[in-house]
């Protein structure tokens, strides 16, 4: 089981997939990730991966350090959804609080939002890959 991930728009669709080569507590840092990050700046929405494992959802010390420095270097706050088997919680920063707190956007319930959520979670397990 692997942590794999998926760039989005601010409609919940997906931008690209990275190469699903992440380990079972990271994806890898890579130029090449950044570079698409970028290349996407103008319209992305957020950016969601997994946590291999059923049950509960949480930001790991490393994924607030991410999210803090993919937003420093896009100028913009994005959404940052994270998927266990069993769950998925999203992640959107709080100011009043400091803090990223949990809250639902608008596009959860759509369709193609759920089957990429699968879609992620299958990858996660190594299936097909």
């Amino acid at each position: 089981m692997i942590e794999v991930a998926m760039v989005f728009d601010r409609e919940g669709r997906a931008l690209f997939w990275p190469a699903p080569q992440g380990s079972a507590g990271s994806i890898p840092d890579s130029s090449l990730l950044w570079d698409r990050i970028w290349a996407c700046r103008d319209v992305i929405g957020g950016i969601v991966h997994t946590h291999p494992w059923n049950g509960e959802v949480w930001p790991s010390a490393t994924d607030l350090t991410t999210f803090r420095a993919i937003e420093q270097g896009l100028g913009k706050k994005l959404i940052w959804p994270i998927a266990t088997f069993t769950e998925v919680k999203y992640y959107i920063w709080d100011d009043p609080d400091e803090s990223y707190a949990t809250d639902l956007p608008p596009f959860v319930s759509n369709e193609v939002w759920l089957q990429n959520i699968e879609e992620l979670r299958r990858l996660s397990r190594n299936e097909g890959v």
